[in-house]
């Protein structure tokens, strides 16, 4: 699906997790492969949550690549911003989970084809055409995407579109965890809306709080901090006021993209809204806040990432069936 005109535009990396699924008879580790990578994933969750999305990257000329882009045509999402690289292959990740369900990652990426996108490459009409622009902080870890990335962010800016940043920390994928950490914090004034973990947060303001980290990124220009809490839910911080709701209630299997998942039903009823975040009140922060920890909620109970996401069907069955997780 190659039409270029996205009310959610997503730019980033997409990749291959390979997921354990088991083990052999004679105790080898089985991996399934599953699409994913956290702009991807947002992409997918918009698209499900209700709003047009496309999505601005690079993959390999490779299988895998192959499979990324049928896979993202598959559902639903545009793919006229996504190109293939002849020389660099598709970027894989190998995920293990502990017996809470949380991951850790191993990646294979010297540089992978993702960290390949140009700006001069780039269709600066999808932006044009785009009501939001969703980046990460992957890309900056090479050139020339670390670069494209700066401008394509500005030139959204300078067209009045908004930008939404999830700084998805990855430490083996920097070199220098100091040069990670500054790289991350160069985005901060360019982002409308910000989603951070609590340890992302801290990382990138030095405070141990959310309330101030969360100010602390406000003062930056930030209009909307979305802080994830895991099982506690989330808190979001505007310049006005302030607001937490609980998650639910579901039975945890694999947290991979959940978070993604949260972001990108959050987004989708941003631009739902037709408000910039603030002009948003909190009453209506309320109700998309808890709408995005269900689809959060029941993306943890699948495996994988893209697969996982769920529709507004879903979300909205388990606002109404699941309880809340109080904590």
């Amino acid at each position: 699906m190659k039409t270029g005109m996205a009310e959610l535009l997503s730019m980033g990396e997409l990749l291959i997790d390979f997921t354990p699924t088991g083990q052999t008879e004679d105790g080898r580790l089985l991996f399934s492969r599953n699409p994913g990578g956290a702009p991807a994933n947002v992409a997918v969750q918009a698209m499900r949550a209700g709003v047009s999305a496309g999505f601005l990257g690079k993959v390999g000329k490779d299988m895998f690549g192959d499979f990324l882009v049928k896979t993202l045509e598959e559902c639903g999402v545009e793919t006229a911003g996504l190109l293939q690289d002849q020389e660099y292959a598709t970027t894989l990740a190998f995920v293990q989970l502990n017996d809470r369900g949380d991951r850790d990652f191993s990646f294979y990426r010297n540089p992978g084809a993702d960290t390949r996108l140009s700006f001069e490459e780039t269709d600066l009409s999808l932006i044009d055409n785009c009501k939001l622009l969703c980046f990460g902080s992957l890309l900056l870890t090479a050139e020339p995407s670390r670069s494209a990335v700066e401008q394509l962010v500005d030139y959204a800016k300078r067209r009045g579109k908004l930008t939404a940043y999830d700084p998805n920390w990855r430490p083996p994928l920097w070199k220098d965890h100091q040069e990670g950490v500054t790289r991350m914090k160069s985005l901060i004034p360019k982002a409308d809306i910000m989603k951070v973990s609590e340890e992302e947060l801290e990382l990138l303001t030095g405070k141990a709080r959310p309330e101030d980290g969360a100010k602390a990124l406000l003062e930056q220009g930030v209009s909307l901090v979305a802080v994830t809490l895991g099982p506690a839910g989330c808190a979001v911080f505007a310049k006005e006021f302030s607001l937490r709701k609980h998650t639910y209630d579901t039975k945890v299997k694999d947290t991979t993209g959940s978070g993604d998942s949260f972001f990108g039903a959050f987004l989708a009823k941003i631009i739902q809204s037709g408000k910039r975040p603030e002009d948003l009140n909190e009453q209506e922060l309320a109700e998309f806040v808890d709408f995005a920890n269900a689809a959060g909620a029941v993306c943890a109970t699948k495996t994988g990432a893209i697969p996982a996401m769920p529709d507004r069907e879903e979300i909205e069955t388990c606002r109404r069936e699941i309880p809340l997780l109080e904590m």
